[in-house]
């Protein structure tokens, strides 16, 4: 096993254990660059990082490495340019000759895009069918027909795979497209360099050219009204040709703080779609799309026990995969229920044993009304919409019969719980703050 793929199984781990913030702070651009009589070496990007990481993580990193591989001892630290730590970790074996396809991960630098996002590889179900249908829809219909096209949801829930597929799907069809994909971080750097080296023109004729546009993770433009001010204007000169335009973000764009609107009314012009969590059958297809090299390791209970466990978003369920595949090159055998409960053990929560009266109290601290009223007869109207919203949860997250729901509060009817369940659903479709609210509460929960 090589170096990154060591790393790799170790970071799904992290990522597992720790809030995506403090994963992305401290763990991006890290590799192992050296390996010597036990001890690990991690190189990365600066002082600050490297001292951070042997204060606070050390011993972490440490059990995580000695569970993965067991001829580790210790783990040290190395500054080292970024560009020396991608060469390293392709270089650098342990023992073995199994590499990572690292080919996989080349971004074509003229157009952003990655020839590994396709929808070969895309998995599709309930929670993302009409965004993936309309995705197809734009396809055939570039700059016609829904231009533009916004998708929002939580992170992890494949906006930006669905957004490079779209990209790489043209560009096949259609080679002589113009292609670009950039996030807004990128957008909003290339026009502040531009500005300061006074090429501001260069930098409206490089993004006028295209005859498609993809910008992810547009709520990073928040606070950045010079970038708001040149989107602006850049949108009107993509719209009024009939370049196909394509947004995503965490969030409808109404409920993007400080977007202008003027944009607002821009994003409204063509078609607004929203991602979920996906539901059970969903998780198991895309749980089997990523297994599938490992099938006659991995057996159908395996896959259906961390479905049903995970309830989280596609890359919780990627990482978990990791470290059932990881755990499989290792030992060199197939993995059992039992194996697969020990080593996730740590890293995912049961939903089986959930509290109810929890899940009342946040959603109703959320809400700033007493729990007390949920469990009561009272048909007030600020409490019929909290108490319809737990029911939603507690059947669409946690998977709880609605007997059992209308049991836990207060004693209802399956059947009011089942039109509760069905009413929040259909309205979430149509209404974006009863979306964001539910979402909301779902990352309070998690």
């Amino acid at each position: 096993m090589d170096y990154q793929q060591l790393w790799n199984s170790a970071l799904s781990q992290v990522e597992l254990e720790l809030s995506r913030v403090n994963f992305n702070t401290w763990f991006k651009n890290t590799r192992i660059v050296d390996y010597k009589d036990g001890e690990v070496i991690i190189g990365v990007p600066n002082e600050f990082v490297k001292d951070w990481l042997t204060q606070k993580y050390h011993k972490f990193i440490l059990r995580i490495l000695r569970s993965i591989h067991e001829s580790v001892r210790s783990v040290s630290f190395s500054v080292v340019k970024p560009e020396s730590l991608q060469k390293k970790a392709q270089s650098i074996q342990i023992s073995g000759n199994n590499t990572l396809p690292l080919n996989d991960l080349y971004v074509n630098k003229d157009d952003g895009l990655n020839p590994r996002y396709n929808f070969d590889n895309f998995v599709v179900g309930s929670f993302n069918d009409i965004a993936f249908a309309t995705s197809q829809a734009v396809i055939n219909n570039l700059g016609v027909l829904y231009n533009p096209f916004f998708v929002y949801g939580n992170t992890g829930l494949g906006k930006t795979h669905m957004m490079q597929a779209i990209g790489n799907t043209i560009k096949k069809n259609h080679p002589e497209k113009k292609i670009f994909f950039t996030s807004l971080e990128k957008f909003y750097m290339d026009l502040v360099n531009s500005t300061n080296l006074n090429k501001i023109n260069s930098f409206k004729e490089k993004y006028r050219k295209y005859d498609v546009f993809i910008l992810d993770d547009i709520q990073f433009i928040t606070g950045k009204e010079k970038t708001q001010d040149e989107l602006f204007h850049l949108f009107n000169s993509l719209y009024e040709t009939n370049k196909q335009i394509i947004f995503s973000s965490d969030r409808h764009p109404n409920f993007i703080t400080g977007l202008e609107d003027r944009l607002k009314s821009r994003f409204s012009q063509g078609m607004i779609v929203d991602v979920s969590l996906p539901d059970f059958e969903s998780r198991f297809a895309i749980i089997k799309t990523k297994t599938t090299e490992f099938k006659d390791k991995i057996p159908q209970e395996v896959l259906e026990y961390v479905a049903e466990t995970v309830h989280g978003n596609i890359r919780e369920l990627e990482g978990v995969m990791n470290l059932l595949i990881n755990y499989i090159n290792i030992k060199k055998q197939a993995i059992s229920l039992n194996d697969a409960k020990v080593l996730l053990k740590n890293s995912i929560r049961s939903r089986k044993n959930v509290s109810v009266p929890e899940i009342v109290k946040v959603i109703c601290d959320y809400y700033n009304i007493s729990d007390s009223f949920i469990y009561n007869k009272t048909r007030r109207k600020d409490v019929v919409k909290p108490r319809q919203i737990i029911m939603y949860i507690l059947r669409e997250v946690f998977d709880i019969s609605y007997p059992v729901i209308g049991e836990r509060l207060g004693g209802r009817d399956h059947t009011t719980v089942i039109h509760s369940y069905e009413k929040i659903k259909t309205n979430i479709k149509t209404n974006p703050e009863l979306n964001k609210e539910i979402e909301d509460i779902k990352n309070l929960i998690n």
